[in-house]
């Protein structure tokens, strides 16, 4: 490839990575529900300007994103400027990506990878084409009609509700189909077309792009007619370029990579497998949150996490934290302790590392001081128990016996002590001779707080509960290095510290699946459940983690970031449970398991 080169031999321009300005960022009227659908139109000016062709999309990443990876957005219309390019996205609010997409304001900047993929052929032959889109993908597809002879085609546009993207057209003839009839025709794109409305059009050619059973309609009927269609095909993506092999269709030539063989594809290679249903069974009733663990009632699964919320007191003038589910103390020991020497917190791109070392006032100042306040909240008050030795442990767990706090929670993973903590929760004999000693001298509910260095982790949790833990907390923090580059030299004095964080949450979510699993495989009167935590920072998080088996949460690094984390997740839970028609969380539990 020549340097210098803008297009290949087909004119087809070849991508580059440039910055661009935001000329306009506004909802899209006749989008419904209104805020839905924004429109985007980003110049690129200098050399890098690249004029994408239609069908093409490019990436785009906003310069202040907080997501990892641009989003593939499709080119809606692109026009030369005086300084450049200037291209027009149509943009559904979907995730974090598009939300911030959506955000942007005039003069912001965009990071543009692009353009990207191939293009929509030109008709081969005389005569009139048919376009269809649906929803969102009415956007490539309005961007190619632009391209061909004002009435030299026909366009179907179906929305659920409302329609956009279509003051460009210039077809001989419009039809729009709304699911709810709120615009043109009520119903969907099979009101419009079938086979034999495509023969008697004397349609040339198809094209079309919008949600697969749409797709897989327009193929199907398209095929039926005897005539030529194409297809623009969406799928999740990485790099854009053709490289990961993350956004690959299958089809009877082989998988073939929607960003670089796409997304314009032949439909005659392409499958629309049947979606799997939902597992998910509506009850329609009104959602209850609450959760039950030996005995102990909590209001709903989100408990702040022993580290990171005190004993509760500390956030209750920045939320309420009545709303919470339960609090766990900062980790406790028999003796008052300092905690470590240093630096305590560094911050990474997606998580925190601490090595505080279990600084706290020691059980007897707890019970005389603390304990009242955190049982004079609402929450269940849970006692997370720490130790140097395994007799410190047992004389903590006597004094505990002897209040009324509700729950403890033995912590035998604390990542960032010389002594005690982790070293207990490392080996099956180590933590079934804690866990026993504990065991002996207390009645109350017993959580076991694991870490996931174990090498031998679900064995390590078989043996607690065999010892008499009556439930698991996993996991606690990661163990990591951070290095100095400055100075060369380890940030934290004892060298390795916890990490926690979103960055954690996938590899939490496979412990707890695979925790679940191990466990229901114990006679069903000797199964625990699981308190689940590891990276949570929003409501579907949450979900997340009950679907792999766990019964409540503890949510502790997000908290730091944003204070109102669990009442969002509790808000979030209640919303999502009422448009999905759940009652009650143990409907979905362990639900990722099953084998249908």
């Amino acid at each position: 490839m020549n340097s210098k080169a803008t297009h290949d031999c087909n004119g087809i321009p070849y991508p580059v990575y440039s910055k661009g300005i935001v000329t306009l960022c506004a909802s899209v009227d006749g989008a419904k529900p209104a805020g839905s659908v924004f429109h985007l139109k980003i110049e690129a000016t200098g050399n890098d300007a690249r004029l994408p062709l239609p069908g093409q999309f490019l990436m785009l990443r906003s310069e202040k994103s907080q997501a990892l990876l641009a989003r593939p957005i499709s080119v809606f219309h692109a026009e030369e400027t005086k300084h450049g390019v200037e291209t027009s996205f149509l943009i559904l609010l979907k995730g974090q990506g598009t939300k911030e997409l959506c955000s942007l304001e005039a003069d912001d900047k965009v990071e543009l990878l692009g353009p990207l993929g191939n293009v929509f052929p030109k008709p081969d032959k005389p005569g009139k084409v048919l376009i269809a889109g649906g929803g969102i993908g009415v956007a490539p597809v309005a961007g190619f009609a632009e391209s061909l002879p004002e009435k030299s085609y026909d366009f179907i546009a179906s929305f659920k509700s409302g329609s956009y993207g279509l003051n460009n057209l210039k077809a001989d003839k419009l039809t729009i189909t709304t699911d709810d009839g709120s615009v043109g025709i009520k119903g969907m794109v099979t009101a419009a077309i079938d086979a034999e409305k495509i023969k008697e059009g004397g349609y040339t050619a198809v094209y079309a792009c919008g949600p697969a059973p749409m797709l897989n309609y327009i193929k199907s009927v398209s095929e039926e007619a005897g005539v030529q269609c194409w297809i623009s095909m969406e799928a999740r993506m990485a790099c854009g370029v053709g490289v990961c092999l993350g956004c690959v269709i299958p089809t009877t030539k082989g998988n073939l990579r929607c960003c670089k063989d796409g997304p314009v594809f032949d439909s005659k290679i392409l499958s629309f497998p049947k979606p799997a249903p939902s597992r998910i069974k509506a009850t329609n009733g009104n959602p209850d949150l609450s959760v039950s663990i030996k005995g102990v009632k909590f209001q709903n699964p989100l408990i702040g996490s022993s580290g990171t919320f005190g004993f509760g007191t500390e956030y209750a003038s920045v939320f309420d934290v009545n709303r919470l589910g339960g609090i766990a103390s900062k980790g406790l020991t028999l003796e008052p302790r300092q905690g470590n020497s240093g630096i305590r917190v560094w911050e990474t791109p997606s998580g925190l590392m601490n090595s505080i070392g279990l600084q706290n006032p020691g059980i007897p100042h707890f019970i005389e001081h603390e304990l009242p306040e955190m049982m004079a909240l609402k929450p269940v008050a849970i006692a997370n128990l720490s130790g140097s030795s395994l007799d410190t442990y047992v004389e903590g767990a006597k004094l505990l016996e002897k209040t009324d706090v509700p729950v403890i929670e033995l912590n035998i993973s604390c990542p960032n002590v010389s002594a005690g903590g982790a070293a207990f929760g490392m080996s099956c004999s180590s933590a079934n001779t804690v866990v026993s000693a504990v065991r002996a001298v207390t009645k109350k509910p017993l959580w076991v707080k694991l870490t996931p260095q174990s090498p031998e982790l679900n064995a390590v949790a078989l043996q607690c509960i065999e010892a008499g833990a009556d439930a698991i907390s996993l996991c606690n923090s990661f163990q990591g290095v951070a290095i100095d580059v400055e100075s060369g030299r380890p940030v934290f004095d004892k060298v390795k510290a916890g990490f926690g964080g979103p960055a954690v949450r996938p590899i939490a979510v496979r412990l707890i699946y695979e925790l679940y699993e191990a466990i229901q495989s114990l006679p069903e009167e000797k199964r625990v459940p699981i308190v689940a935590i590891g990276g949570i920072a929003k409501w579907s998080d949450v979900i997340e983690f009950v679907m792999a088996g766990a019964t409540a949460v503890e949510v502790g690094t997000n908290t730091f970031a944003n204070p109102l984390t669990m009442i969002e997740c509790i808000d979030g839970m209640t919303e999502y449970m009422k448009r999905k028609g759940i009652s009650n969380l143990s409907e979905i539990r362990g639900i990722a398991h099953r084998k249908d």
